[in-house]
């Protein structure tokens, strides 16, 4: 993908905290590079995006988005190429889906170009913090926010667009225990849950919570009517591998339109492999698992790529799934799409935003 030129004014760090960062123990989300973007929507208008020091910034206690969730995010990731340049992954789709978020919470589009820019600038001032470990990334936040300070209930008329970026490890967690979920939704269809909106994560811990105290580490959501179709898992997409068919539950106004999910089912048809995006039930997948039907289970997203669904508890009954192989449809995809963001495969659909390292 052609690179943008950039010319969005910087002001620097006087003294950068990268020495404060242990790159051998990243946490998710513990350090922050030391710059961000920052610009304001006010008067009708966009103003122009500045590059400042990353820190913490004055707000009104009567701030709307405070009051009334007016707040959008997003999530990707920058990475080192295999020739040492850096790449941001799909960051026109990531783009696309800010403002359709943007447009569901009332809130002004961000124009495209000023996105990607402010990206290219802040990444390419930040690039130190990029990490330089296997499977290691940099995790890009850009998100925004009614600034406006008033107690009436309005949209409001002053938003704040940020760009924070993190240094983070390869992921690495466990296979995930589930519990379907059939009492609480996470959101419902005609609701925000295709959104990124700030509000979507916070109405999700306490049932998530309840799960965990079970001995679950996530929960497999279902349609808000009669718990019978999957929707999603934890904060991510879902897949299944059903007699060799790869299988997710079809987008709705419920459901994320996940990035990392399009990505997969490109790449799966590149692959040979036949896929199926349609309603999936609680029953068919116990009815699959039972039989042997369902060999792989898994979810996806940004943060984990893939993640392996271990077990499933469905009507209080555990049920195990097979131990993803080395030959396995999620394992072998995952490396595919490493191999394509490190420009070791080709990117035949364009995906990679490259910013050439001088």
């Amino acid at each position: 993908m052609t690179t943008l030129t950039t010319s969005i004014p910087v002001q620097r760090v006087s003294k950068s905290r990268i020495k404060e960062v242990d790159f051998n123990n990243l946490e998710f989300g513990k350090y922050i590079a030391d710059h961000m973007i920052v610009a304001d929507f006010k008067d009708g208008k966009w103003h122009e995006p500045t590059i400042v020091p990353y820190g913490d910034m004055l707000m009104s206690p009567a701030m709307l988005s405070l009051h009334y969730g007016q707040a959008v995010f997003e999530g990707m990731k920058a990475f080192w190429t295999s020739d040492k340049n850096i790449n941001i992954f799909r960051p026109t789709r990531h783009a696309q889906r800010f403002n359709r978020s943007l447009n569901r919470m009332c809130m002004p589009e961000v124009p495209e170009e000023m996105f990607v820019q402010s990206l290219h600038a802040l990444i390419e001032l930040d690039k130190d913090w990029i990490p330089t470990s296997e499977g290691s990334s940099f995790y890009i936040r850009p998100f925004m926010f009614a600034y406006e300070a008033r107690l009436g209930v309005k949209v409001a008329d002053h938003f704040k667009f940020i760009i924070i970026n993190s240094p983070v490890a390869a992921y690495q967690a466990k296979p995930y225990r589930l519990k379907v979920e059939n009492h609480y939704v996470r959101t419902a269809e005609g609701g925000t849950g295709f959104a990124k909106c700030a509000g979507n994560y916070g109405g999700a811990f306490y049932p998530t919570q309840i799960a965990r105290e079970e001995g679950f580490d996530q929960i497999l959501w279902t349609d808000h009517k009669d718990h019978q179709y999957i929707d999603e898992v934890g904060m991510m997409n879902v897949m299944f591998v059903i007699n060799g068919t790869l299988v997710t539950p079809k987008l709705t106004t419920a459901i994320l339109d996940g990035i990392t999910r399009d990505t997969i089912l490109t790449l799966a048809k590149d692959m040979g492999m036949k896929i199926e995006e349609r309603r999936v039930s609680i029953d068919e997948i116990e009815a699959g698992l039972k039989s042997g039907a369902v060999t792989e289970a898994f979810g996806t997203g940004t943060a984990a790529v893939v993640a392996p669904i271990a077990l499933i508890n469905i009507k209080g009954q555990d049920l195990a799934i097979p131990e993803a192989g080395a030959n396995s449809f999620q394992l072998r995809v995952k490396e595919k799409l490493n191999n394509i963001r490190m420009g070791i495969e080709a990117d035949v659909h364009q995906w990679n935003y490259i910013i050439p390292v001088r």
